[in-house]
Parts: C-alpha cells; sequence; structure tokens
C-alpha cells in the first residue's frame, strides 16, 4: 500500500482481515504505540485512510477528487468485547461508490490504517434496565454493536434473556451467524433467530425461517422461544440497521405499548439507524 508519505497519520495496524462473504468483511484493527480506551458495548470507532490510498479494483470511479493528503473518516459500530483490550473488531459493509470502504477493501494483516483514539455512541445497555429481557434486532452489518454486548455481557447474566434477530437476502450474508449459534447452543438464556428475505437464491434449500425481522416479531417467534411474551414492563428492544425496517418495527410494536426511547421520554425501544 502506498501510504509512506502520511504513514505517520495511521495510527493503527490490521492484524486480521476475514472476508465473510462477498462484499462483507471482518476487520481487526490493533493500536501502535498507544493503548485503547475503555468504551461501553454498543459504540463506534472511527477508521481512516489517505486519499491516495487505492481502492479496490470493482469499485465505482470517484465522482468527487480526493486530496491525496486527507484522510477519510468513517464511523463503524466495535464488534470485539470491551474486554478484549489489544484490538478493535468492526464488521464493515463495502459501499462500491464509497470514499472509504473500497480503500479499506484492499487492507491486509500488517497494513496500516488510522484509528479515532475516541470511542462514543449512545446505542448501548445502559438505557435498558438491568432487569429487563432484551430482543435485539439487526439488518445486515447492524449485528455488530449485538456481537459486542453479547460477548461482553451474556457470561455473567443468570436470569436476562438475550434474543439477537438477524436478518439479511442471503445466508451467507449472516455474519457471525456460527458464533451466535454456539452461543445459543450453551447458554439457556440466548437465543439466535436469523431470517433471510430471498430464499430463491440459495445454492442449496434454506430450511430457515423467511421474511424480514418485523415478521419475527409479528409471528410472535419469541414468544415461543421464552415460554413467555415480551411486554414493555419485562422487555426492551434494540433495532439497528436498514432505516426501512426500524421505522416498521416501530410501527408494529407500538401496537404493544412500546415506545421510542428518548432522553426526554425514557421508552422501551431504542434506535440506531445505518446510512
Amino acid at each position: 500500500m502506498s501510504n509512506q508519505a502520511t504513514g505517520s497519520q495511521l495510527n493503527a495496524i490490521v492484524t486480521q482481515r476475514v472476508e465473510v462473504a462477498p462484499g462483507l468483511i471482518i476487520l481487526r484493527v490493533a493500536p501502535d504505540g498507544w493503548e485503547l480506551p475503555d468504551f461501553t458495548p454498543g459504540q463506534y470507532g472511527v477508521l481512516a485512510l489517505p486519499g491516495a490510498a487505492p481502492r479496490c479494483p470493482d469499485s465505482d470511479p470517484e465522482e468527487d477528487e480526493v486530496k491525496p493528503d486527507k484522510l477519510i473518516k468513517r464511523a463503524y459500530s466495535i464488534a470485539s468485547s470491551s474486554v478484549a483490550k489489544e484490538y478493535l473488531e468492526f464488521y464493515v459493509a463495502l459501499v462500491r461508490s464509497g470514499a472509504l470502504t473500497p480503500r479499506l477493501w484492499i487492507l491486509q494483516p500488517g497494513d496500516r490504517v488510522w484509528l479515532g483514539r475516541k470511542i462514543t455512541g449512545m446505542f448501548t445497555l445502559d438505557t435498558a434496565p438491568p432487569d429487563s429481557h432484551l430482543i435485539l434486532f439487526a439488518t445486515g452489518t447492524g449485528i455488530a454493536p449485538y456481537v459486542s454486548m453479547v460477548r461482553t455481557f451474556l457470561a455473567e447474566q443468570t436470569e436476562r434473556r438475550f434474543a439477537v434477530v438477524h436478518g439479511a437476502r442471503h445466508s451467507w450474508d449472516l455474519g457471525y451467524q456460527g458464533e451466535m449459534i454456539a452461543l445459543e447452543r450453551i447458554h439457556p438464556h440466548f437465543a439466535y433467530v436469523p431470517i433471510i428475505s430471498r430464499p430463491k437464491q440459495e445454492p442449496t434449500p434454506w430450511d430457515g425461517r423467511i421474511g424480514y425481522c418485523q415478521d419475527v416479531w409479528t409471528s410472535r417467534v419469541i414468544d415461543d422461544l421464552w415460554g413467555f411474551a415480551p411486554t414493555p414492563e419485562n422487555t426492551h428492544l434494540f433495532l439497528c440497521g436498514n432505516p426501512a425496517m426500524i421505522e416498521d418495527m416501530l410501527q408494529r410494536v407500538a401496537q404493544s405499548g412500546f415506545r421510542e426511547h428518548t432522553r426526554k421520554s425514557p421508552g422501551q425501544v431504542h434506535l440506531e439507524k445505518y446510512w
């Protein structure tokens, strides 16, 4: 990578790159010569590369001129546990017309990247009562903050129930599926509900749930898994990903008395919209 001219700016190193599926990667990034700050699962960090960094071959041509030495910065939810102090893990989808992800795509272990020293965000479990059960709905890479939450908190929970509902177009887009299935098998209070919307495109027949995250709620799947109905009194909902999913979910759960949570008006539904 031709980053030498701005190498002093690039304060972190890629330690792992896993291509989950075409257009989806997991990147682990470690700080070089400095310590990661403490963070709360659900928060996000910032990655950046200079404009001089190359783009992947199948990306779209850039319409706007990019200054070679200017860092292109974007925020990404952290998937790693807050206990893991050596690195941050990010689940990234390729946006071929984007400014940064086509550049991130070329990175390999050992390559340098800029990592922001500040980690922020309000999409955390602190906003839900500690005794409430949790249903975490995600589309696509929106599962990343939930992976961090589950990795950090699941082992210490004895009564609180977690359910992760992950929607994608195809089965191969269900990042972290293997880890989620394994956790479901060993932890009695954890449920994983994958659902895909385009089963006809699967190379082998898909025998899982078909539709969208909203359909999991409407068909009362969690009621059956838990043996009781989630209500505003016993459960908080987290929604992360496609804004269309979030808006539809807000309308559906409102019929059961769930309200959006804001600082001024506390509720049981917490939102993080992607793009």
